[in-house]
């Protein structure tokens, strides 16, 4: 890859791997993920991970890095609202009583 091409990259995984920094720092401070979609979040899970092996297979440096770092994100996003549903359904199943 030449200098050029190794620019676009970097800006381009810069851009998309920090759009989901505002995110988790929303969710870690809050605490609240009712506004994501679990469907959604899989979904790009699922697509950052088929990234990764296709830099992979390419041998592309800044194609598994910035998506590795974006997978990372939306992992951490994926435990956030995990936890936030097991509360709910714990204040859920005391407020009902016996």
């Amino acid at each position: 890859m030449d200098g050029f091409e190794t620019i676009i990259g970097v800006l381009a995984g810069t851009c998309t791997t920090l759009c989901n920094v505002p995110q988790v720092w929303k969710s870690w401070r809050t605490g609240g993920t009712e506004d994501l979609s679990s469907k959604m979040l899989l979904l790009l899970a699922s697509g950052l991970v088929l990234w990764v092996v296709y830099g992979t297979i390419k041998a592309d440096v800044v194609i598994v890095g910035a998506n590795a770092v974006g997978l990372g994100l939306v992992i951490i996003l994926l435990y956030f609202k995990r936890r936030d549903n097991r509360t709910k359904e714990e204040k859920l199943g005391s407020s009902q009583g016996p």
